[in-house]
């Protein structure tokens, strides 16, 4: 369920803390916070940078509360105004934090993933996360690579896992729960994010629209929530009415998102309505809109009238 106001009474024993789960675009990060919160509230896609705000998952374990807190691939290829927002998000959330994890492909290390450990602050403990460990498959080489990562950051832990892997995920709860400082509970023992369902209603579209446009769509175009409204409904225990844009920088990119007779954005509204149906337990009905607004990503006010920080 999503946060309510208010925290729980303190309990002796207790254990809450923060965690920021880091690293450069595509490495697995929202793969891993959902599987960590034990429900998808953070969007996964291939394409860089599907993760465009700062996602706090909360998973809550016998006496530890964990509030995981998924970001942007940090990156420098695009100068857009829209990157410079995501960055700065990245930036801000690893400032105040009990523990990082810096997650990166097993036995790689590029100039990106340097880029991003460049900017952890010292005194903060950090795990590397060596993450699609099932992509290697030659273990004996993680060897080299795990020395010359030690030579790079004096991590405190590394974790050679896969975000799939059960087993894996059970133990880096175990590993994450002793860096957190004993203190009463943020959220509610039941609760799993802060983001509202208005917000989950966004990104669900936009992973659809992700999905189905592939890499012909550019990584600048977004969706926007117009309507989120609940009604009273004698057939259904809820009855939500969402009305979305989708915005795009171009034409072409309307006609791409729309498809031939309007049977791409059919099919994007569809999937998104049922996966929306499940996660919020309502009848869902979805409308959808495609807006050009030519070079929004670059674009400072607008960008912030998106949503974006």
């Amino acid at each position: 369920m999503l946060a309510a106001a208010g925290s729980p009474a303190a309990v002796p024993g207790q254990r809450c803390g923060v965690i920021a789960i880091v690293g450069k675009p595509n490495v697995g990060k929202s793969t891993l916070l959902n599987a960590l919160v034990g429900q998808k509230i953070s969007i996964t896609s291939r394409k860089a940078q599907t993760t465009r705000h700062r996602i706090t998952g909360i998973r809550t374990r016998e006496q530890t509360q964990f509030i995981f807190v998924d970001t942007p691939g940090f990156q420098t290829r695009h100068a857009t105004a829209l990157n410079k927002s995501l960055n700065k998000t990245v930036m801000g959330a690893i400032g105040d934090v009990d523990l990082i994890l810096f997650v990166v492909e097993a036995g790689n290390f590029t100039l990106a993933d340097a880029k991003v450990l460049s900017l952890f602050k010292p005194g903060i403990p950090t795990l590397l996360l060596a993450n699609k460990l099932d992509m290697v498959h030659r273990r004996a080489e993680l060897a080299p690579w795990l020395k010359s990562m030690q030579e790079r950051h004096p991590f405190a832990e590394f974790v050679p896992m896969s975000a799939k892997n059960k087993g894996d995920i059970e133990r880096l709860f175990g590993i994450c729960a002793k860096y957190l400082p004993e203190q009463g509970w943020w959220y509610g023992e039941d609760e799993l994010t802060d983001r509202s369902e208005k917000f989950l209603a966004s990104e669900t579209v936009r992973e659809k629209l992700f999905r189905f446009t592939g890499d012909e769509l550019p990584y600048t175009s977004t969706v926007v929530i117009d309507k989120f409204e609940e009604e009273a409904s004698k057939q259904h225990k809820r009855l939500v009415k969402i009305a979305a844009t989708i915005v795009v920088e171009r034409d072409n990119h309307k006609m791409m998102v729309i498809g031939d007779k309007g049977e791409r954005l059919k099919r994007i509204g569809t999937e998104a309505r049922q996966e929306l149906e499940k996660l919020m337990d309502a009848k869902v009905f979805l409308e959808l809109w495609v807006k050009v607004r030519s070079g929004w990503a670059d674009d400072e006010a607008r960008v912030r009238s998106f949503g974006y920080e």
